[in-house]
């Protein structure tokens, strides 16, 4: 599966992004909101994982023009502790699940797998 995460922490990003290429997917990754998009624009992955607060364009913005294109793409949000209004709003723009910062490699993996699961 393809899948693009965008995070502006380096450490997260790196840990997902290793997780996820050891379960076999291909992996794209922005280290903010901005890269995500010109991502977006160039690439159709199938899933995709995006932080909600990020630099040059939020979370939320990644979600809104995913939400956008023309082949369903589904989007997992992730959010610090205490950012429970910010994941409604997630939700509210069609975001399909959402984890919670710190998290667990091992729960990542579950919950992707859960994606790769339906597109299969």
């Amino acid at each position: 599966m393809k899948i693009l995460i965008a995070e502006d922490e380096p450490i997260t990003l790196a840990t997902m992004q290793f997780r996820l290429k050891k379960d076999g997917h291909e992996v794209l990754t922005a280290n903010n909101g901005q890269e995500a998009l010109a991502l977006l624009a160039e690439h159709t992955p199938q899933l995709v994982i995006t932080d909600i607060m990020m630099p040059f364009a939020s979370g939320l913005e990644v979600l809104t023009y995913v939400k956008k294109l023309p082949t369903p793409v589904p989007v997992i949000v992730l959010s610090a502790m205490g950012q429970e209004n910010v994941v409604v709003e997630a939700f509210n723009l069609g975001a399909d699940d959402y984890i919670t910062k710190p998290f667990s490699p091992n729960e990542l993996a579950l919950r992707v797998r859960r994606f790769t699961l339906r597109a299969s």
